[in-house]
């Protein structure tokens, strides 16, 4: 029976039809799809929900299963649209005990958000039998779980409510709603602080998980470096003290919006073998993992979905000409960009269908030379414009990565972060002498494999700096996204599949 996949929550809202993965983002072009001004014009995106969604509900069968999940994350927006559409929502009521079950009635099929996120990085590992944690600020019925080998969930949502935690923090610290990312760039300026620890230990401990009284001092008086720092060193301490005693095989699988933490996850490499952290393991992959969730309990099948699942968007040469583009073959267009890049020129790189998730993978990328050392100052200030303390990362070839890297397994999604062993790449390095690798072989992009492989030939090291291609919006999803990037920044040049646009 064929699917369609739909992810309610105010942010990051998606579907999946098991081919095409359209995050709202990327379409109305608004960043986890919040409008401050207004918050219910957020969810739901009118336009959107009606093409998208109401569509397939209407139109459910007993061949065509309306499959989805909810987050508690603006729930009072949620409520509205439930009460709407759905008249017996006694699904919300579902709290399962073990990976698979699941909710299915009426031709459609209801599982729990933590569900949807461990379905989707276990099916996307190729493992036979895995742990996995399933872990962000606020799910439905869980914030945080433990999923055994044998699929049995552990709820460690007052253990290890971390998730909330960060996201709490990086508005305390200056940042805005769901800036955690931000926190964790900061954390590498930092150093241990025993006030902020007794802080965020306190939000622990605490029932109701709220920051203590003494928090507006401890904010006022200690760095935001240190209690970044110290928060960072608290979620790892949380992960060993519950979760390590509960392992079970040597693989973990990891998803929640906690996932996109490198630090923790390069930290689980040194406990289990084998760690895999899909590309969208935010709330942004749910419709991934809730259509991947019903294929396997209802047709028996383990669906992987390619990491590049964005709409297919159609390239016009009439458009490049409009922008005087020049069109290149393969072997001409890797050797024009790699020596443009290794001649200190920034690059916006723009191929085909975009990656999911919140990473830019080699389709929609901003590329540089990471032996620069003032790459990162020139990037932030004139092209990202955002904070001057944001690292970049390194694409490296996947069969050099550990002469640079000091890790023990690829991180092909870009989701680990460790230490550098070589002084050539400070355009990459970050303060505390660390890198967020994506490890790229031939078979997971081929094109860009090889324009990393000709900046190789011209320079000596295998590697691109490598970072979204946006400007204070969601990553570009169109080629014309792409032009009005290029245009409002200091983009040296962009590659549109084949094509060049160059500033003049």
């Amino acid at each position: 029976m064929s699917i369609f996949a739909v992810a309610l929550n105010i942010h990051d809202h998606n579907t999946y039809n098991g081919d095409v993965h359209i995050q709202i983002e990327r379409q109305n072009r608004k960043r986890h799809n919040l409008n401050p001004a207004n918050p219910h014009d957020a969810f739901p995106s009118q336009k959107f929900f009606k093409e998208h969604v109401l569509e397939a509900f209407t139109n459910r069968t007993q061949d065509n299963v309306f499959a989805f999940t909810v987050s508690n994350l603006g729930q009072e927006y949620v409520s509205d649209l439930l009460d709407q559409h759905f008249p017996n929502k006694n699904f919300l009521d579902f709290k399962p005990l073990t990976l698979w079950e699941h909710y299915h009635k009426d031709e459609m099929y209801y599982i729990d958000h933590h569900q949807s996120h461990s379905a989707y990085a276990f099916l996307t590992s190729g493992y036979d039998h895995s742990d996995i944690l399933a872990i962000d600020g606020r799910g439905w019925k869980f914030n945080c779980i433990f999923i055994n080998r044998y699929g049995f969930i552990t709820d460690f949502s007052k253990q290890i409510p971390i998730g909330g935690l960060w996201n709490r923090l990086a508005q305390d610290l200056g940042f805005r709603y769901l800036d955690a990312g931000k926190v964790m760039g900061l954390a590498g300026y930092g150093k241990y602080n025993y006030q902020a620890h007794a802080m965020i230990e306190a939000y622990v401990l605490n029932a109701n998980h709220k920051l203590p009284d003494f928090a507006d001092e401890v904010i006022k008086k200690v760095s935001r470096e240190d209690i970044a720092h110290t928060l960072q060193q608290v979620t790892i301490d949380l992960i060993k003290k519950y979760i390590y005693p509960l392992k079970t095989c040597d693989n973990i699988c990891l998803a929640g919006g906690v996932a996109y933490n490198g630090y923790m996850n390069e930290e689980l490499t040194k406990h289990y073998d084998n760690v895999h952290v899909p590309p969208a393991v935010g709330d942004e992959g749910q419709a991934l993992g809730t259509y991947m969730h019903a294929d396997y309990v209802l047709n028996q099948n383990v669906h992987t979905p390619t990491v590049f699942a964005g709409p297919d968007q159609k390239v016009y040469e009439t458009m490049m000409l409009d922008f005087k583009a020049v069109q290149y073959s393969n072997d001409d267009l890797n050797k024009e960009v790699a020596t443009a890049i290794s001649k200190g020129s920034i690059v916006g790189w723009y191929q085909g269908r975009s990656e999911s998730g919140n990473r830019a993978l080699g389709n929609r990328s901003i590329l540089a030379d990471p032996r620069n050392p003032s790459i990162k100052d020139i990037i932030n200030k004139t092209i990202k414009k955002r904070e001057d303390f944001r690292p970049f990362a390194p694409s490296v070839l996947e069969e050099y990565y550990k002469e640079y890297f000091d890790t023990n397994q690829p991180s092909p999604y870009m989701s680990r972060i460790m230490p550098v062993k070589s002084d050539k790449i400070p355009g990459v390095t970050h303060v505390d002498n660390t890198a967020r690798i994506q490890t790229v072989n031939k078979e997971f992009n081929y094109k860009f494999y090889k324009l990393i492989e000709e900046f190789y030939n011209i320079t000596g090291i295998p590697m691109l700096l490598n970072t979204s291609f946006n400007c204070q919006e969601p990553m570009v999803e169109t080629p014309e996204d792409a032009i009005n990037t290029f245009n409002n920044t200091d983009l040296d040049m962009v590659v549109i599949n084949d094509w060049i646009i160059r500033k003049d």
